[in-house]
């Protein structure tokens, strides 16, 4: 098995020291539960290596990250003696419900978002309506009267006042 250099080895006690603090914490991932197996899996390293290793000659010796995997153990120890333990049926439901809550906030502002848009289809429609029947009672008047003439379409080059431009 290949060693590892020594600032793998400070890296990896790093990500492990952090990841026990979390857990300790209460910030179990989904479905991960206080214990080693979820420590390595949140310091990315193998589980084995809290445990200790037996040698060819027949001798056991402490695993690479046993000291951290019983320090892990003491301080949860001493948690749950003193009914501070970290439960991750706990930590999952306070994730849930602030997840939920922040969800429930985003639907309300897009409710609020999608009256406005409603509201302002409703008033744009009903101006166009008015609008449009407005233009149609003054053609209506126009050809009743008689005296109006029609002006030539604007791409004709006179100007409005009837000058060439």
């Amino acid at each position: 098995m290949p060693r590892i250099s020594h600032a793998d080895r400070a890296r990896n006690e790093e990500a492990i020291r952090a990841a026990i603090d979390r857990l300790l914490r209460g910030e179990l991932p989904p479905g991960g539960k206080c214990d080693l197996k979820t420590l390595a899996a949140e310091a990315g390293v193998t589980r084995t290596s809290f445990y200790p290793k037996d040698s060819r000659d027949g001798t056991t010796r402490p695993g690479p990250y046993q000291h951290l995997g019983e320090e892990f153990e003491r301080r949860l120890k001493a948690q749950r003696d003193a009914g501070e333990a970290p439960a991750p049926r706990t930590a999952q439901i306070e994730r849930l419900k602030a997840q939920i809550a922040e969800l429930k906030e985003r639907v309300v502002k897009r409710d609020e978002a999608l009256a406005e848009l409603t509201a302002f289809r409703t008033l744009a429609v009903s101006r166009l309506t008015a609008q449009h029947e407005e233009i149609e009672r003054l053609r209506e008047q126009a050809a009743t009267v008689g005296n109006v003439r029609r002006l030539p379409a604007a791409g004709s080059g006179t100007a409005p006042n009837g000058l060439r431009s």
